[in-house]
């Protein structure tokens, strides 16, 4: 059966419209938990959410499908998408469940997985959890139905793990920062560690009202965090998404570093150290040519996946590597989470001001980029503009004009009706003429 509710990242679509329907959740629920029950007295899962005002909704109608099928239902609330990862496995959960669109406006929602060891679901599951939904799931006996409750800690105890993450004896006293928490799920989580850790924190987007996350805030959107860092003189800028698995900084000038640049920091680093797993990094097909001979030229090895960090983290899993991640900002580092982890990603790029004693500016421009450009078509339903005899025809030719000097990447988003468009080519003209030529080809097929 082919996969038609899951995309790259679990299951996403505009709120209260399929598949994100109350009624679609609790079907999902139900069919998941089923799958995820195990042979043992007591069956449990973790629900957690972002800001977002369909949240409300989406959260009982889990809690219903899980609890009709005998799963007993901890309650999170608001908490970023990492934590949901280490509390299933901290809590011997049968299944971790985020209700988050990341950085979708807040019309989108989504749902996503975790298994008992707190990674995401593999295709392979997500699949079978279909195939049960499709089938109707049979409800538990009467005496069976489990229960639900708030987990009131759960906040608590992620703040705290996020403290161990960062090098001991060492604080952040002097520091003064700006984070934008895109008013999502760590607008409470994300100021409280760096406070203890001792920075001066200038928070923004932490008023979340449940219609305005990831709206002119947060990574996708660090304009308004940089200018803050200018008007406040701070020595860094962090920017978080709206679930908080991934992050982008902001140097003391104002400049943006995307994940391509805080990944080649953190394997250099590592790699000098000697704790980068067989000195190698793995990350999407989207990240920089740059990267890859910043790498190169210090023996480190580049490992590529497809778009989606839950590939980048089987990669990781299935060759034994501890660090990945992709340009938008995911970083995923095995030693110390399961899924990307905004929050702990920047902690090991503050280590290294700490430790170094250098300037975010000096850290973050590790490499020096290949021009890239990356343009998103939308496309209609019903749509699919990449089967087009003709597309494929000027994507041919395309990749033949770049030659070996350049790379080109045309894949369909997994998360919106969109055809992503990347190219890359140290000559920025040729790389302006094909990307049009691939582009208005896309759009008449659109």
């Amino acid at each position: 059966m082919a996969r038609k509710l899951f995309g790259t990242d679990g299951v996403r679509g505009r709120a209260n419209s399929w598949p994100m329907t109350a009624e679609n959740a609790l079907n999902l629920a139900a069919a998941a938990g089923r799958y995820f029950r195990r042979d043992k007295q007591e069956h449990r899962v973790v629900i957690g959410k972002d800001t977002r005002l369909s949240g409300y909704m989406l959260e009982n109608a889990l809690t219903a499908g899980f609890t009709s099928t005998g799963m007993n239902v901890f309650l999170l609330g608001p908490v970023p998408t990492p934590a949901i990862g280490y509390l299933t496995h901290s809590l011997r959960a049968d299944i971790g469940v985020m209700i988050s669109a990341s950085h979708n406006p807040a019309a989108d929602n989504g749902i996503k997985f975790f298994g008992p060891d707190g990674f995401k679901l593999s295709d392979e599951a997500e699949r079978r959890i279909e195939e049960l939904m499709a089938q109707g799931v049979a409800p538990c006996a009467p005496e069976n139905i489990g229960r639900a409750r708030r987990f009131e800690d759960a906040r608590g105890r992620y703040v705290e793990y996020a403290k161990t993450t960062f090098p001991r004896r060492k604080r952040l006293e002097g520091l003064r920062i700006v984070l934008d928490c895109a008013n999502g799920a760590a607008y409470r989580t994300a100021p409280d560690v760096l406070w203890e850790l001792g920075a001066e924190v200038i928070p923004i987007g932490v008023k979340p009202d449940g219609l305005n996350i990831n709206e002119d805030c947060g990574s996708t959107h660090p304009a308004t965090a940089a200018q803050k860092v200018r008007e406040t003189r701070a020595d860094i800028g962090i920017c978080l998404d709206g679930d908080a698995d991934r992050v982008t900084l902001i140097d003391e000038r104002g400049q943006v570093a995307d994940g391509d640049q805080i990944m080649g920091l953190i394997a250099s680093r590592w790699g000098e150290e000697g704790r980068l797993a067989q000195n190698t990094l793995v990350a999407t097909v989207m990240s920089n040519l740059g990267l890859e001979r910043y790498l190169a030229g210090r023996g480190i090895a580049l490992e590529r996946t497809a778009v989606g960090d839950r590939y980048v983290v089987e990669r990781m899993q299935a060759d034994g590597f501890n660090l990945g991640g992709e340009q938008s900002g995911h970083i995923v580092m095995s030693d110390y989470s399961t899924t990307g982890d905004g929050l702990i990603a920047a902690l090991q790029f503050l280590s290294a001001m700490v430790e170094t004693g250098r300037r975010a500016s000096d850290l973050a421009r590790v490499f020096d980029k290949v021009p890239q450009q990356l343009i998103n078509v939308r496309y209609a339903t019903g749509k699919a503009p990449l089967t087009s005899d003709r597309v494929q025809e000027v994507i041919n030719a395309a990749q033949k004009t770049l030659g070996k000097g350049g790379r080109l990447l045309i894949r369909e988003s997994g998360t919106e009706p969109l055809i992503r468009v990347m190219g890359e080519a140290e000559d920025t003209a040729l790389l302006d003429r094909v990307l049009t030529e691939v582009t208005e080809a896309v759009r008449a097929e659109s």
